[in-house]
């Protein structure tokens, strides 16, 4: 199984980060996504500009926020948020503009993605993969799907097996709100309520093992800790390919309700300790052939319209290439902010006291 080893800065001198790491020249501090990069793609980069990349990794958005706000903002070159935290780490100052006559792959990008509603004009973001979430389920124990949010929230349907939810508030309220017929993207205060209600209820019963993020909870499925959860795409694929046996009874859906699409873009925060090798990574990375060579090794479909004859067959369908059926119940997870934001952000914090 493919996996990414974390470098730590060992050199001495330089400027103290977070962390106890050194800012160096001649280095890229990288925070992602976990197995969200090819090595060899590092390796490549490595060798053309004569530096080290040192990755450090993330599981949630709010884990990467809290690590930017602990000190995170002067500690790494290049962030990977999603789509609806880009405005959050505009406004309060995290990041700064890109330089555009830095990155002649830029155009590279498909029109879509070259001027998104959550950041116009690409000021301040490039998009880097782009896929869906969904439920992820053991098919023996869940025969007949079926293909809905009811797999995790009606205990009819699940009355005896363990099943998690993710972490991610937004993400957590947002398919309650789905499956309450709010549509994923609701932004109603009154919706929120009553999607937490039912997260809390959710909770209270006795199968509910936890909010978990990213890879574990994969994991966990494997395992057989879990019967039912959430996760990626992308993800979903990429450990089915490398470990069919423990995935043959895995399956991956988008709900009938609808679900989150999202896109994660590649940012730079405002005091990265090398601005200028954050350019040429972001650059290296929109490159036709690297694009697809990311989209290759992680499953994610590509954001990059030169990338696609590279691009292999399995990321032309599904769960890769959504179906247009499933593809129409696509939602971008809503950015908030100021009151709305609050208001979120005090309902989140009950369902996670409760």
């Amino acid at each position: 199984m493919k996996t990414i080893t974390t470098r730590i800065a060992a050199a001495l001198g330089g400027l103290v980060l977070a962390g106890g790491v050194h800012a160096e020249e001649g280095k890229l501090y990288l925070f992602n996504w976990t197995e969200y990069m090819d090595p060899e793609i590092i390796e490549a980069f490595e060798q053309k500009y004569d530096v080290e990349v040192v990755q450090n990794y993330f599981n949630s958005l709010p884990e990467m926020l809290a690590k930017l706000n602990a000190g995170g903002v002067s500690q790494y070159d290049i962030i990977v948020p999603s789509n609806y935290y880009v405005p959050r780490l505009i406004e309060t100052g995290l990041v700064q503009p890109l330089d555009h006559s830095k990155l002649a792959n830029l155009d590279n990008l498909k029109k879509q993605f070259r001027d998104p509603s959550f950041d116009p004009d690409n000021k301040y973001s490039a998009a880097y993969q782009w896929g869906t979430t969904g439920i992820i389920y053991n098919g023996e124990t869940f025969p007949d799907g079926p293909k809905s949010w009811s797999l995790l929230f009606d205990p009819k349907v699940n009355a005896s097996y363990p099943f998690a939810l993710m972490g991610d508030g937004q993400v957590s309220i947002g398919a309650a709100c789905a499956y309450l017929g709010h549509g994923y993207d609701c932004t109603s205060v009154d919706a929120w309520k009553e999607a937490a209600k039912l997260l809390i209820d959710t909770k209270g019963r006795d199968t509910f093992s936890g909010f978990v993020d990213g890879t574990p909870a994969l994991q966990q499925l494997a395992r057989g800790v879990t019967h039912a959860s959430l996760s990626y795409n992308g993800d979903y694929l990429y450990f089915k390919e490398e470990d069919p046996e423990a995935f043959k009874n895995i399956k991956f859906m988008i709900p009938d309700e609808g679900t989150e699409m999202w896109v994660d873009s590649m940012m730079i925060p405002a005091e990265a300790p090398n601005p200028d090798l954050a350019h040429k990574f972001i650059d290296f990375i929109l490159d036709a052939e690297i694009g697809a060579q990311l989209s290759n090794y992680n499953y994610y479909s590509s954001p990059n319209a030169a990338a696609e004859p590279y691009l292999d067959e399995v990321l032309t369908k599904p769960p890769v290439q959504p179906t247009e059926e499933d593809m129409a119940r696509l939602k971008f997870t809503p950015s908030l902010k100021g009151q709305d934001l609050q208001t979120f952000n005090q309902l989140w914090n009950e369902v996670q006291a409760r």
